[in-house]
């Protein structure tokens, strides 16, 4: 298998606010259905309301306040306001609506809170009961099914968003499959979340427009059907498929692995040709995830 080249460039990240939850259910189906149904619309904070996604990896019983299996969601936001109303509008529209879940805090050691569980309590129409199970303080809320658990308080805390690479191969046969691979082993990193559609995307964009007045458009340089039109095309000769991986983490470190793990899973599928990322010199954020430094250190 000829050997794939990975530039030596790097991904430009930028800060955003997180939330964490752990959201629990009777069993892993509804703890995802749960997840995903909370973190819908919510790829890109460009034009969807948040950023969000479902951490890949079940939390087994043994590791969960409830002793039920259950699933990390993540929700970023520019502004702190907005992410309270985003995490306060999910939870009470997806989590407290979904049959069998509870709700904790997923950032146990935040220096910032916010009260959500405060908040979705008014639900219980003054029936709701202040508590403390599992060791935590909770609100127990009446619902037709029993009751909705939910934790006081939620941590909050400074996070990288934007990690990317693109995958870049010989047919859209090969790049999907590598980009598949690589979101499987990125699933495996604690603390990262792929925002897009099964954690791809095929349209990445640039900031701006070239023509028309937008906040971001087609990213040009890297569109296949394009080599040989625009000047400024970054495709090479056998390219002519490319994806983008793009993904969310709670600290630096994390985006890292994740960018090192996903980019060696893509490497190893057949008519994948370069590696490669996306930045704009530094104008986007202050975060250069080096491709070749974080294949170094993991």
């Amino acid at each position: 298998m000829p050997e794939v080249e990975v530039e030596d460039t790097f991904a430009e990240a930028f800060p955003m606010i997180a939330g964490r939850m752990l959201v629990t259910a009777e069993n892993e189906k509804w703890a995802l259905t749960a997840g995903r149904t909370a973190t819908g619309f919510a790829s890109s904070i460009i034009m969807s309301p948040a950023e969000a996604g479902v951490e890949g990896t079940i939390v087994p019983p043994e590791k969960t306040p409830d002793g039920r299996p259950g699933v990390y969601v993540q929700i970023y936001h520019r502004t702190l306001p907005m992410l309270k109303f985003q995490m306060l509008a999910r939870i009470g529209q997806c989590i407290l609506t979904c049959p069998t879940t509870a709700i904790f805090n997923g950032i146990p050691d935040a220096k910032k809170y916010t009260r959500l569980g405060k908040s979705i309590r008014m639900f219980g129409d003054g029936f709701e009961k202040l508590d403390k199970v599992f060791g935590k303080k909770v609100w127990r809320i009446p619902v037709m099914e029993g009751e909705f658990i939910i934790e006081d308080r939620f941590g909050l805390k400074k996070a990288v968003a934007g990690g990317n690479f693109l995958i870049m191969a010989e047919n859209q046969k090969s790049a999907l499959k590598a980009s598949e691979d690589a979101v499987e082993a990125m699933g495996k990193v604690e603390g990262v979340v792929l925002t897009f559609p099964g954690g791809i995307c095929r349209s990445g964009s640039k900031v701006g427009s070239t023509k028309y007045k937008l906040p971001a458009s087609t990213n040009h340089p890297f569109c296949p059907v394009l080599k040989g039109v625009v000047p400024d095309s970054k495709v090479p000769p056998n390219v002519n498929s490319i994806y983008e991986l793009v993904f969310n983490g709670l600290t630096e470190d994390i985006v890292k692995k994740a960018t090192a793990v996903g980019i060696k899973a893509a490497m190893n599928v057949p008519g994948v040709v370069k590696i490669s990322a996306v930045n704009f010199g530094g104008k986007l954020g202050p975060y250069q995830i080096k491709l070749k430094e974080a294949l170094e250190m993991y």
